[in-house]
C-alpha cells in the first residue's frame, strides 16, 4: 500500500472540521498521556453534591456531558460561536443551559449564584468574576494548560522561543488569592504527546491555536515538510503537554484567604 504524501496528509487535515473540543479525529494518528488526577471524575464527584454549577469555556460540552448526576441548575458558557452550537446539542443530555459570551467579558450571572464553578483548559481565568459568582464556601475546580506546553511543537514550526512568561502555577495561585479565594489543591503534570503523521500535526495546530498563534498551512508549509520528513525518518514526533489542576474555595468569613495548599 502506497503511503499518502506529505501534501495529501496536509490537505486532508486542513479540510477536516475542528468544531467542539473533542479530539477523536486524532485516533490512530496521535496520542497524549492523561493527567493522573482524572479531571472528569473530579468534576463528576463535585457535581453530584452541588445545587447550582457553572462550567466556563465549556468547548463542545464534552467533559460536562459525562457527568452522571448533574445538579438541579447547570449552566455553561462558551465564547466561540461554532462551539456554542455543538455544546447546546451535546449538553441536552444533562439538561444544561449554554450561554454564549464575548471573550474576556464579565460573567452574565448574579453574585453568589453558584456553589461550584469548573473549567477545563480555559483561555483565561477570570478569577475576580469566579469569586463574585461563587457562594461563600463554594469551590472552583479547573484543569489548566501549564507554561511551555507543547513547546517542542511550537519550536519545530516557529524556531527557538524565549522562556514562557504566562500560565505558571505561581501566577494562578497569586491571582486566586488576590480575588479572595483560598487555594486548597494544586497538582502538576508533564505528559508525553506523540504525533505519527504530519496530518495529525496540522489538525492539532488548527484546533489548539495558541501552539502557533498565526498558524496557516501555506505560510508554514516548508516547516511542515521538514517535520513530515522527520516523522518518516524517526517514526513519530514527540512533544510534551503541561497541565495543572487547581482547586480554590471562597471563604465563608470576611477575612482574607489564607492557608496551605495540598499537593504543593
Amino acid at each position: 500500500m502506497v503511503e499518502p504524501s506529505c501534501a495529501e496528509l496536509i490537505a486532508e487535515a486542513a479540510a477536516a472540521p475542528v468544531d467542539g473540543w473533542g479530539f477523536g479525529w486524532l485516533d490512530g494518528r496521535a496520542t497524549e498521556e492523561r493527567p493522573p488526577w482524572g479531571y472528569a471524575r473530579q468534576v463528576a464527584a463535585r457535581m453530584a453534591t452541588a445545587a447550582a454549577a457553572l462550567d466556563i469555556d465549556t468547548g463542545g460540552g464534552e467533559v460536562l456531558a459525562q457527568v452522571p448526576q448533574p445538579p438541579p441548575l447547570l449552566v455553561a458558557t462558551e465564547a466561540w460561536p461554532p462551539n456554542v452550537a455543538v455544546a447546546r446539542r451535546t449538553l441536552r443530555r444533562v439538561d444544561a443551559r449554554v450561554v454564549q459570551v464575548a471573550p474576556a467579558s464579565r460573567l452574565p450571572f448574579r453574585a453568589a449564584a453558584f456553589d461550584l464553578v469548573t473549567s477545563r483548559h480555559p483561555v483565561d481565568t477570570p478569577w475576580a468574576e469566579i469569586a463574585r459568582v461563587l457562594r461563600p464556601g463554594g469551590r472552583y475546580l479547573s484543569q489548566q494548560i501549564g507554561a511551555g506546553t507543547m513547546r517542542e511543537l511550537s519550536e519545530a514550526v516557529l524556531g527557538p522561543l524565549p522562556p514562557p512568561t504566562t500560565r505558571h502555577t505561581a501566577q494562578a495561585m497569586a491571582a486566586a488569592r488576590a480575588a479572595g479565594l483560598h487555594v486548597v489543591r494544586l497538582e502538576r503534570a508533564t505528559l508525553r504527546a506523540v504525533f505519527h503523521d504530519i496530518g495529525a500535526v496540522v489538525w492539532f495546530l488548527r484546533k489548539v491555536v495558541w501552539t502557533v498563534p498565526d498558524f496557516d498551512v501555506d505560510r508554514y508549509r516548508p516547516q511542515l515538510e521538514r517535520l513530515h520528513a522527520q516523522i518518516r525518518a524517526e517514526g513519530a514526533f514527540v512533544a510534551h503537554s503541561r497541565r495543572f489542576l487547581i482547586e480554590a474555595v471562597k471563604p465563608t468569613g470576611g477575612g482574607p484567604a489564607a492557608g496551605a495548599v495540598s499537593g504543593w
